[in-house]
C-alpha cells in the first residue's frame, strides 16, 4: 500500500494518540502548529515534518499566509488529507481543502460545526429542539427578540469553543451595553434565551455517515458555570440502559445525519430543560471533546477517541472497512480544578478505582473508573470537597485547556 501523506493542522497542543496511531497505520504525517507550541512534548517519532506558525492572537492565524505556505509545500508533496485536531482549527482545515480541491470537510458543512449561528439555523430547518436564539445584525431584531423572549440571555460567540466568552444578560439596557461595546465584532455574536438544566455531551465516532460509536455523559459542573467562576469541573458517564443514554443518543443521531458528517469525532452537547424536562440541542462539534474527556470515555468504554478517529481516517483514506472494537461497559468519572500548588499532592485522592491521575501544573484532575454508577458518584463528591477544603484555586484559568 503506497504510503500517503497527512497533514495535521494545530494551534494547541493536541492530538499525540492521533497522529501516533496514523504513523502506525504506514502514513505520513507533516504537522502546522503555532508557534507558542514549539516547546511541547509532540509525538516527534510519528512527525517526519513540521511547519510552525505565528500566532495574530492566540488560535489565530493569518489565513492568506497559511494558504500560501500550503501552496508552497504542495509543489513537493502530494497531500491526501488535511486534519484539525482543535476546533480553532476547523475552519483553517476546511480552507485548505476548499482552496486545493483535497477531500474531506469544506466550508459550508464546517460552518454547522464551528458557527452557532449556522448550527442553530440548521437545527430549526431540522426541527431539532433548541433554546430561541437570534442573530444580532440588525437592531430591530434584536428589538423584537427581546420583546418576545423573557430573560436572563445569553450573548454567545459564534465561534469561540465551549463557553469561552459567553455573557449572561438580565435586562434590555444591560444587553444594548454590550452589544455597544462589542463594536466591529457585533456580527461575530448571537443572542439566545438562557436555558437552566442540566448539561448532557455525546461524544460519537462516525465513519461513512454511520454512527459507529457512542458515549453519553452528564457535566456536574456545566461548563459555563466553571469557565466564568472558576470552580471544579466534573462529569460522569452514563449507563447505556439507562433513559437519559437512549434520549441522547436519538437526538446525537438526528443533529449529525442533518449536519452532514461523514467521518471522524463529534463532541455535543445537550441541555434538560429544568423546567420542562424537554432535550435541548446546544451545539456540536467535528472534533474530539477537550478537558480530558477522551480520557473519561476510554475509562469506561476501553476506546480512546484519538486512536479510532485516525483508524477511521485511515480506512476512508484508503477505501477500506472501519471495524470498532467491542466497548466495555463501565462507569467513568472525571474531575479537573485548578490547584494554588503547580504540583499538588495527589495521595488523599488515591483510590482502587482511579484510572488515571492527570499531569497538569496548578491543578488537580483524576479519572475514576468502576462497575458501579454510584459509586462514580461517591468518588467525585468526596474529591470535590477534598479539593475545595485543601488545593481549590479559583482565579480564572488563563488560557483554554491544551487537551
Amino acid at each position: 500500500m503506497k504510503e500517503k501523506t497527512i497533514v495535521c493542522i494545530s494551534c494547541y497542543y493536541k492530538g499525540y494518540d492521533f497522529m501516533d496511531e496514523m504513523k502506525k497505520l504506514g502514513n505520513k504525517i507533516i504537522l502546522i502548529a503555532s508557534e507558542s507550541t514549539k516547546d511541547k512534548d509532540w509525538p516527534w517519532h510519528a512527525i517526519d515534518e513540521v511547519y510552525y506558525m505565528p500566532e495574530v492572537e492566540p488560535s489565530v492565524w493569518n489565513l492568506d499566509h497559511l494558504v500560501q505556505g500550503f501552496s508552497y509545500l504542495l509543489k513537493g508533496t502530494k497531500i491526501d488529507r488535511v486534519i484539525a485536531l482543535d476546533d480553532y482549527d476547523v475552519e483553517k482545515a476546511a480552507l485548505l481543502r476548499e482552496s486545493f480541491r483535497i477531500p474531506g470537510m469544506g466550508q459550508t458543512t464546517q460552518r454547522y460545526f464551528r458557527d452557532k449561528l449556522a448550527m442553530r439555523q440548521m437545527a430549526k430547518d431540522s426541527n431539532i429542539d433548541i433554546p430561541q436564539f437570534s442573530s444580532i445584525f440588525n437592531d430591530e431584531t434584536v428589538n423584537e427578540f427581546v420583546d418576545q423572549i423573557a430573560p436572563p440571555w445569553v450573548l454567545k460567540p459564534r465561534s469561540e469553543a465551549s463557553a469561552t466568552g459567553i455573557i449572561k444578560i438580565k435586562t434590555k439596557e444591560e444587553l444594548w451595553k454590550a452589544i455597544e461595546n462589542l463594536g466591529e465584532k457585533r456580527h461575530h455574536f448571537l443572542l439566545e434565551s438562557f436555558k437552566p438544566g442540566d448539561v448532557f455531551h455525546v461524544d460519537s465516532l462516525v465513519y461513512d455517515s454511520e454512527i459507529r460509536f457512542v458515549s453519553a455523559s452528564q457535566y456536574l459542573s456545566p461548563p459555563m458555570e466553571v469557565s466564568h467562576d472558576g470552580g471544579i469541573f466534573r462529569s460522569k458517564t452514563l449507563g447505556k440502559k439507562s433513559p437519559e443514554f437512549r434520549a441522547l443518543e436519538a437526538a446525537n443521531k438526528k443533529v449529525l445525519k442533518s449536519f452532514g458528517l461523514k467521518h471522524g469525532a463529534t463532541h455535543t452537547e445537550f441541555i434538560r430543560g429544568k423546567e420542562d424536562g424537554k432535550w435541548y440541542f446546544l451545539e456540536t462539534s467535528s472534533r474530539v471533546g477537550g478537558a480530558h474527556i477522551p480520557d473519561l470515555v476510554e475509562a469506561s468504554t476501553g476506546i480512546n477517541l484519538w486512536r479510532e478517529w485516525a483508524r477511521i481516517e485511515n480506512a476512508w483514506l484508503n477505501d477500506a472497512p472501519y471495524k470498532l472494537a467491542k466497548p466495555t461497559e463501565l462507569y467513568g468519572g472525571l474531575i479537573i480544578c485548578l490547584s494554588r500548588d503547580k504540583n499538588p499532592d495527589s495521595k488523599e485522592f488515591e483510590a482502587p478505582e482511579v484510572y488515571k491521575f492527570l499531569p497538569m501544573d496548578y491543578h488537580v484532575g483524576l479519572v475514576y473508573q468502576s462497575d458501579k454508577a454510584e459509586k462514580i458518584q461517591e468518588l467525585l463528591d468526596d474529591a470535590a470537597m477534598k479539593i475545595h477544603d485543601h488545593h481549590l484555586s479559583i482565579m480564572p484559568p488563563k488560557s483554554k485547556p491544551t487537551s
